[in-house]
């Protein structure tokens, strides 16, 4: 599914490896998120870290749990 699709606060693991903005961390394929919300043609997200991470909106991902 689409990122664009996906309710807020949601769990997501990355089908597809994606545009992420200049300068901003790269994600993986297979790398699981936690979505907060859309931003413009960006997500933010954040790593079990902490780190925030920018996802296409049109990123292919998958729903962990919601």
């Amino acid at each position: 599914m689409k990122l664009y699709n996906v309710p807020r606060n949601s769990r997501i693991k990355v089908i597809v490896e994606d545009k992420v903005p200049p300068g901003a961390p790269q994600i993986t394929k297979g790398e699981e998120l936690n979505f907060r919300s859309i931003d413009g043609m960006y997500s933010y997200c954040t790593r079990d870290s902490g780190e925030v991470v920018h996802l296409a909106v049109w990123t292919e991902v998958e729903i962990i749990n919601q």
